[in-house]
């Protein structure tokens, strides 16, 4: 009986300090950016877990790119306190799409008439 209850105490404490280590868990060096991160990334930022991670990832799919952090407020359980914990974190820029790069584009040029040859110069290759 000594024994079960040696175990269960370990468990607890194990339990206590590992939820104690995700609850503070280290931000991002840099800005995520809401438009590109992946799950993964997401789940970087303080107060984002997996199922915020994916809710936010499926108002990206559902409804594009966002143009700022404060378009989280949409997402389910994101109220102004906890998006203002993690606005440091957080940052909206272009997406990578797979669309072609951004090249400037030729200007239109009238092709140039070509010289018609004087009446006076003879047929035959160029001087």
């Amino acid at each position: 009986m000594r024994t079960f209850v040696s175990i269960y105490l370990l468990l607890a404490g194990f339990c206590v300090t590992s939820s104690a280590l995700f609850a503070n868990k280290k931000p991002p060096p840099t800005p995520i950016n809401l438009n590109t991160a992946t799950s993964e990334e997401l789940q970087l930022v303080p107060g984002i877990g997996p199922v915020t991670a994916d809710k936010i990832l499926q108002m990206r799919k559902s409804y594009g790119a966002f143009k700022s952090v404060d378009d989280l407020r949409a997402v389910r359980g994101i109220g102004p306190k906890r998006l203002e914990k993690m606005r440091k974190y957080l940052t909206v820029g272009k997406t990578s799409s797979s669309t072609k790069p951004a090249t400037a584009p030729k200007p239109a040029t009238s092709p140039k008439p070509s010289p018609t040859p004087s009446p006076s110069d003879p047929p035959g290759p160029p001087r």
